[in-house]
Parts: structure tokens; sequence; C-alpha cells
């Protein structure tokens, strides 16, 4: 449910406003951008934070400076990224533990978790500043590790995207019996099972052949890699169903990886049990772009409709006049249907 952010207006004597910025350092062009965006939050009145191990990097005067970890956060309004969803992944583990939202610039390939382009840098540091922004809550996942007599290990970890239940040996195949709300499923041998939220849809489990779920659709998905079976089908859940991933004794040794950060080893015969989070993440919307329209961007879908007319490049032509069939109507090249009478009388939108 998308709710106005909280923080309040930077006024003399009002609260300070905080902004932690989050860097990929490793690209000169990328530091150079949070560079000039911290200065311009500086003027405008908004402390800026940075990591300690970025700090040096980025040589930002007057900047807070504060340790990777969970309070690197605390008293922040927003987590700015500059990087692509890995750089996001990383922020989200120190926004998860307060109240402060997260937005990014996508200066990486794919870049789904990401707001804004970097073209667009100068609107989205607007918005922020005149707390012009959306804040939704979004679903993550916890993990819990169980020994072969159903005892908790006391090691666990979270995601945002998907814990992913994985064969430690490359030549083996992982056996797994799968479970959910405490009733047997099914077992096959895999390379492993991804537990993904709608947000991490479209990352691990997307190219894992699974489906893409709007980030507003409460659920839980289950989604087998490379499965020797049948029935082995992506899942959809009740966003309050425990997934169980149970590994036989004599099987793989398996391990779970959290986001692909995170990593926790299974023991023996021992099983995973995922289930939602009593803690979102919270992302900052500063675009009203729609999610629909992201996938188009983000993976450049036609929606024109595949018997278009027009040209859009070599390889991509498409006859200009077509009958329809059921009217007798012709498609021009405008996608205007017109009679075989406007066609033959040389109408300029109808001639081939």
């Amino acid at each position: 449910m998308s709710q106005p952010g909280t923080a309040t207006t930077a006024v003399d004597g009002g609260p300070t406003r905080r902004v932690l910025l989050a860097v990929h350092t490793g690209r000169a062009d990328i530091v150079q951008l949070a560079r000039s965006a911290a200065a311009r939050l500086t003027q405008a009145g908004i402390v800026v934070r940075l990591l300690e191990d970025e700090a040096e990097d980025m040589a930002v005067p007057g900047a807070e400076v504060c340790p990777f970890g969970p309070g690197a956060a605390d008293d922040v309004e927003i987590v700015l990224v500059f990087g692509g969803d890995g750089t996001f992944l990383r922020a989200a583990e120190l926004a998860r533990s307060t109240d402060a939202a997260i937005t990014g610039v996508n200066l990486g390939r794919v870049g789904f978790l990401a707001e804004t382009e970097p073209e667009a840098v100068v609107e989205m540091l607007t918005a922020v500043e005149r707390r012009q922004y959306q804040v939704e809550e979004r679903l993550t996942l916890d993990a819990t590790v169980l020994d072969a007599e159903g005892r908790p290990t006391g090691e666990g970890t979270w995601a945002l995207n998907e814990v992913s239940v994985e064969k430690v040996e490359r030549s083996r195949v992982l056996d797994v019996v799968l479970e959910v709300d405490g009733r047997p499923l099914t077992s096959f041998g895999c390379d492993g099972i991804l537990c993904a939220t709608p947000t991490g849809s479209t990352a691990y489990a997307f190219s894992a052949g699974g489906p893409v779920v709007w980030p507003d659709v409460e659920a839980l998905l289950l989604v087998p890699t490379n499965a020797h079976a049948l029935f082995a089908r992506p899942l959809v859940t009740s966003p309050s169903s425990v997934l169980t991933v149970a590994v036989p004794p004599d099987g793989t040794r398996a391990r779970i990886s959290a986001d692909g950060r995170r990593i926790v080893e299974v023991p023996d015969g021992g099983r995973v049990e995922v289930r939602r989070s009593d803690r979102p993440v919270r992302i900052a919307r500063v675009n009203p772009t729609s999610f629909g329209d992201r996938l188009v961007a983000k993976f450049g879908l036609p929606v024109r409709g595949f018997r278009d007319a027009r040209s859009h490049g070599p390889g991509l032509e498409a006859p200009i006049g077509r009958t329809n069939v059921l009217t007798g109507d012709v498609n021009t090249s405008d996608g205007v249907l017109r009679t075989p009478g406007e066609v033959s009388g040389g109408h300029p939108d109808g001639a081939a």
C-alpha cells in the first residue's frame, strides 16, 4: 500500500533531514554522478551520510561517515543508491532495519529495483528535496535452517528477492522434498529451489522460468531450477504459506543463498523453512511509471501489435495492406481499417 513519505521538511529549527548514499565506487562515472547529487542535497540543507568503505572514494566535504552495519541508516529519511541491483540489495540490508525508504539510480544493466535512469537524476533529487514521493512496502522473506531432528540451527537469513536452496557440488544432483504449509507436495532431483517474492519475480526466478508477478501482489513463489521431474512447475502460494525444502540425509550437500549475498549451510538431512517476514523493505517511488511500463522499458517489449503495418527496421517490416477476413476492410499503414474501395481509390494511407 502506497503512503506518503513521513520525514518533515527541514526548516530553521526543524528536524534535520539525512540521506544515506550507497554507491558503486568501482566506476568513476558513478562516483562523479553521486558526488554531484551529494553537493545538491547539501546545498538544499540535507545532511549527506556516507558508508565508511565508500567515503574515501566519494570525498564529499562535510559528509557524515558511518560503518556498514545495522545502524548506518538510523535517523535517515532515504537511502539513495547509485549502481545496479547488486548495490541496491546491499543498501537494502541497511534500510530494512530502520524506517528509511530506499530509492536508486540505475547504473547497471537491467536495474529492475532502481527507480530512476541517469538522465533523470535532477528530477529525482528535486522530488527528494520536496518530499514528492510515495513509499511502497515490499514483502520480504525469512529463512530458517533446521537440522535432521527438526531443531533450528540458529542460522537463518532474509531476502528481498529470493532465498535459493542450491547444491554445493556442481557435479551432483540435489534431491529435495517440497512441502507447503507442512504438507508434502512432491520430490525430485534438481539444481536448486527458489523461494521468491513478487519483487524477486523479475530476478533469478524470472531466468529460471518463473512468472512475473506485480510487486503489489501479496504472494510467495516457489520455482525449481533444472528439475528432473514431470511436475516441476513454478508455484504461487498464499503470502501466509510456509515453504519447506527438505534435503535427505543421503543426498547432496546443500546451502541457501539469500539475494546472492548471504550464504548459510544446510546440515545433512536438514531442511529450510521460508515464510513471509514481518519486516518489509520500504521503497520510495518518485516516478508515476507503472510496473507494466517498467516491464516494457526494461525488456523492450513490443506493444504495438505484431501485425502492425509500419516498419521498425530491417527484419521488422510488415506488408502495408492486409484484408480483414471478418469485415473485408484493409488494415493500412496508419493502423486504420479502410474499405477496399478507399484503398483501390488511391487513399494515401492505403497505397502500397
